[in-house]
């Protein structure tokens, strides 16, 4: 069985997908010491919904790949954290959660131009 090329914990691939989708997306912090489970962290469209989600590796268990969802408690639980090894389900879970993905930043940006 051949392996996929592209991981989902892998920071680059993850930023590339999301803005393919339409999410405005910020790379916040990936310099994280080797004793924390934190991978990286980014921010999702800061002008609307302003959530930060952050990659953790080997939290609970040996290669688990978790993400936590922040938004200070608006559309997610604090700590809202999903396990999954695709990133159909976090741009599924983001849609229906009503993370825009064609933010208002864009629209500014593009007023500009």
């Amino acid at each position: 069985m051949e392996t996929p090329k592209n991981k989902v914990h892998t920071q680059g691939y993850f930023v590339k997908r999301l803005r393919d989708c339409g999410f405005y997306v910020c790379k916040i912090f990936d310099r994280y010491q080797e004793s924390d489970p934190r991978y990286w962290t980014l921010l999702i469209n800061p002008a609307d919904e302003a959530l930060f989600l952050t990659c953790y590796v080997n939290k609970n268990e040996i290669g688990q790949v978790i993400f936590e969802l922040n938004d200070g408690g608006v559309r997610f639980p604090k700590n809202y954290q999903i396990t999954t090894d695709s990133l159909e389900v976090i741009i599924f879970t983001l849609l229906e959660k009503g993370i825009t993905n064609k933010p208002t930043i864009y629209a500014r940006e593009e007023k500009e131009n």
